[in-house]
């Protein structure tokens, strides 16, 4: 077996701030089926949206840490917060191919939009921290770009409650200035929101165009898997593996909103040790 072979067999690190990250897990299962996914959730401290880049940073890095030690070839910083205010800090501390979830959100918006108005909807920090507007306007600087931080999708998406009156309302609430603005194209700029997609769409319009970051990150990992020639060619990949720095019942109960097939096994690790 040559040397990029063996690489090649080896899983996908994924990382996020909790659960929201199974949503691009499931993306890849769906896309990348021949791949093992090492999964880890911060649900010990979850939410990351609320906290100071500095914080996030040191938690990225102790994440990364962890899946280094899990031999995985490739990482997947699946929480927008963190792509945001640590990616390119742990790129430079790293030396192993890593990307975020905001590039590839932003380049589905970009050629998606028909008038030029898109949305962003995302954590607190996210948001306040323009990731997605910059990388929008580098791609093309004619767009108008409209934010608007929507943390309770998070807890929403969480408990579950995904088709109840409560999320409507709260959705209403928050996406009211995005329809005043006439956006054609809406980023779901979190990983937790997929969930909400029912709820989000309805109170958007059938004119609005959704754009899941989740599903258009795990395309992007396909085709730098193929670049990097880290694509896994053999069908029969390993286990996937699913690990948590606390409450692993909880990631358990809550997967069903995320992935199709709930994830059976959880292990709870000390991340503070990394």
């Amino acid at each position: 077996m040559t040397n990029h072979q063996s690489l090649a067999n080896k899983p996908i690190g994924v990382f996020d701030s909790g659960a929201g990250g199974l949503t691009v897990v499931s993306q890849i299962f769906r896309h990348l089926p021949s791949e093992q996914v090492i999964y880890f959730g911060d649900m010990g401290r979850t939410p990351y949206g609320i906290r100071s880049a500095e914080v996030i940073k040191s938690f990225s890095r102790q994440n990364v840490n962890f899946l280094l030690e899990q031999d995985v070839k490739f990482i997947v910083v699946a929480c927008n917060s963190a792509s945001a205010l640590a990616l390119d800090y742990i790129l430079q501390i790293f030396n192993i191919p890593m990307m975020g979830v905001i590039e590839p959100g932003s380049r589905a918006a970009a050629s998606g939009t028909k008038n030029g108005r898109i949305g962003v909807i995302g954590t607190e920090a996210t948001i306040g921290s323009l990731s997605y507007t910059k990388a929008l306007l580098k791609i093309d600087p004619k767009l108008e770009v409209f934010s608007m931080a929507c943390p309770l999708f998070v807890s929403l998406a969480e408990n579950g409650y995904i088709g109840k009156k409560a999320a409507y309302l709260i959705a209403e609430d928050y996406l009211g200035y995005l329809k005043e603005k006439k956006i054609d194209t809406l980023v779901l700029g979190c990983t937790h929101y997929p969930p909400l997609k029912g709820v989000i769409g309805k109170v958007m319009g059938d004119d609005v165009r959704l754009i899941d970051s989740a599903e258009e990150t795990a395309k992007t990992i396909g085709q730098m898997l193929a670049e990097l020639n880290l694509a896994n060619s053999n069908p029969a990949a390993g286990a996937h593996k699913f690990y948590v720095s606390d409450t692993p019942e909880k990631l358990k109960e809550i997967s069903k909103y995320f992935v199709e097939s709930p994830v059976e096994e959880v292990a709870r690790i000390d991340i503070n040790s990394y």
